[in-house]
């Protein structure tokens, strides 16, 4: 048995904590918020209620397999509910397409009958090919410990399944090669922003996404996804483990050459034989962090530095939680309204193309809304509470070429957080989602509001991007260079979004084990 200390108390921290404690580790998680969830965030007003993260759960078999491997059922912790529809897309030329969840049959009809006839086959043929990315590359990637390049070894000695998952080829000429419609494009394009990418240099592997997704399901959590939290927070308890708030981490003690603990904030130090990352990897090496490090100079921090700032960062996202007056006629839990030119979207992202060298805020953006038809997220049922979301650049101040000040007042004393907030209402309102005069309190969250709540480095949402064929190869790995320590979560291999998380959490716990 070993003494095990977990940095973080988001998904993949208390996923590794469920998983070590059920192995009879002594483990504690430290979180330096006042409470558990991480990215998984909750917020309440006056009787509204958002989740500030994730607002779904995809392939939830990841979450099953944990807490049944760890001793309870998934459902008798939380009430996970399946959506018939995955998302609404509405597209700059006001089309309208609801895309079911679930139901091959039902997913083809939608698209012949909101894109044309043959629609459906082109998506189809997509899935298809996603998921022959999807069987080829869980188990020797997804599941596995990061082994660099020689991950791709066995496949490279398969042409065919080489070819089938075109790691020199980005997601953008993957459609290109198997969608003829433009809005199907479009749809295939926002599966690289799940990871804060570019589809223009993400890889055609993250076409096994749009599979995931249609395969298994897009599912709710009643009450919010805080819910998932607090149910794994209660299972590292329950099985003899212990969670502590408001306890932040300064420091990795390193002895002898191995990990041997952490020091708080305030001198308390806290011994273990094993130490586990589960916040942002920037943070430990000290990369963004203006020289802030969570390891003590040495050669393991200037190697994980050096490799870190090889890989691009994810974009970061500006958030609205608006509570509204009344109710919506045929609201979906999920609308995305697309813009009529994704790419300027990107363009303003990254600092490329007419943006080139300056990241900027995105003038024409993607808009997200999550509005679950939820009673525990409203004070009464005429009333609605909206997550909105649009993508964003990092928070970067004094670095213009690398990201935007979110905390800069212009000229006129106007904050730019809130007149960018108004920007997007106002963009609502142009693509037929019209709520401005039924706010009753918005709260605006923007990319150094991340930074500063969950310890993302410049807000970064998925730590680095999966932009470039080398991508998931400069993430870092789960086992660090210095023996004892280990890496978990969205920062972390294999990436970000709730089910790579839990599988974070797997394979770093197999590589603590039972010692």
């Amino acid at each position: 048995m070993a003494r095990v200390v977990v940095v973080g108390a988001g998904a993949g921290g208390l996923a590794v904590a469920m998983r070590l404690a059920r192995r009879r580790h002594d483990v504690v998680v430290l979180e330096a918020a006042d409470e558990v969830g991480g990215k998984l965030g909750w917020v309440e007003h006056e009787g509204f209620g958002f989740d500030t993260g994730p607002s779904l759960v995809t392939l939830p078999a990841v979450y099953r397999d944990l807490f049944l491997k760890t001793g309870k059922k998934l459902e008798a912790c939380v009430d996970l509910v399946p959506l018939e529809t995955a998302a609404r897309y509405r597209f700059a030329d006001d089309t309208v397409l609801d895309l079911p969840a679930g139901s091959r049959g039902a997913l083809r009809r939608a698209l012949d009958d909101a894109l044309g006839a043959g629609a459906g086959d082109q998506w189809l043929r997509l899935l298809e090919r996603g998921s022959r990315i999807w069987d080829l590359s869980r188990g020797p990637f997804l599941t596995s410990p990061l082994r660099g390049l020689r991950t791709l070894l066995p496949l490279a000695r398969r042409r065919r399944d080489l070819a089938t998952i075109a790691p020199t080829t980005s997601l953008r000429r993957l459609g290109e090669q198997l969608l003829e419609h433009p809005h199907l494009r479009t749809m295939l394009d926002r599966y690289a922003t799940y990871s804060g990418s570019d589809p223009r240099r993400a890889p055609a592997a993250l076409a096994s996404t749009a599979f995931v997704e249609q395969a298994f399901g897009s599912w709710y959590v009643r009450g919010g996804l805080r819910r998932l939290a607090l149910a794994m927070a209660g299972r590292v308890e329950a099985l003899g483990g212990e969670v502590r708030c408001g306890a932040a981490v300064e420091e990795v003690l390193v002895e002898g050459g191995r990990a041997a603990g952490v020091r708080l904030v305030g001198g308390e130090e806290v011994a273990a034989d094993v130490v586990v990352m589960a916040g942002d990897t920037a943070a430990l090496y000290g990369v963004g962090t203006g020289g802030r490090a969570l390891l003590p100079p040495g050669r393991v921090r200037r190697r994980g530095a050096r490799r870190l700032r090889l890989a691009e960062p994810s974009a970061s996202g500006f958030v609205l939680l608006l509570a509204l007056s009344g109710r919506t006629p045929d609201l979906q839990h999920h609308t995305v309204l697309f813009p009529a030119d994704y790419d300027a979207e990107f363009d303003a992202l990254s600092g490329t193309g007419r943006h080139r060298g300056a990241p900027v805020p995105v003038e024409d953006p993607t808009v997200y809304v999550s509005a679950p038809d939820d009673p525990a997220t409203r004070p009464d049922e005429d009333s609605e509470a909206w997550f909105v979301l649009v993508n964003a650049p990092r928070h970067r101040p004094g670095a213009p070429r690398e990201g935007v000040d979110w905390d800069a007042v212009g000229d006129d004393g106007v904050p730019l957080a809130e007149r960018y907030a108004d920007h997007v209402l106002d963009v609502m309102a142009e693509r037929g989602l019209d709520v401005r005069d039924r706010v009753l309190w918005r709260g605006v969250r923007t990319p150094a509001d991340l930074e500063r709540l969950t310890g993302s480095v410049g807000g970064s949402i998925y730590g680095s991007s999966s932009n470039g064929a080398r991508a998931a190869f400069l993430r870092p790995a789960n086992a660090t260079a210095l023996p004892g320590l280990y890496c978990v979560g969205g920062s972390s291999h294999p990436g970000g979004g709730l089910p790579l998380v839990g599988l974070s959490a797997e394979v770093v716990a197999g590589l603590v084990g039972d010692a």
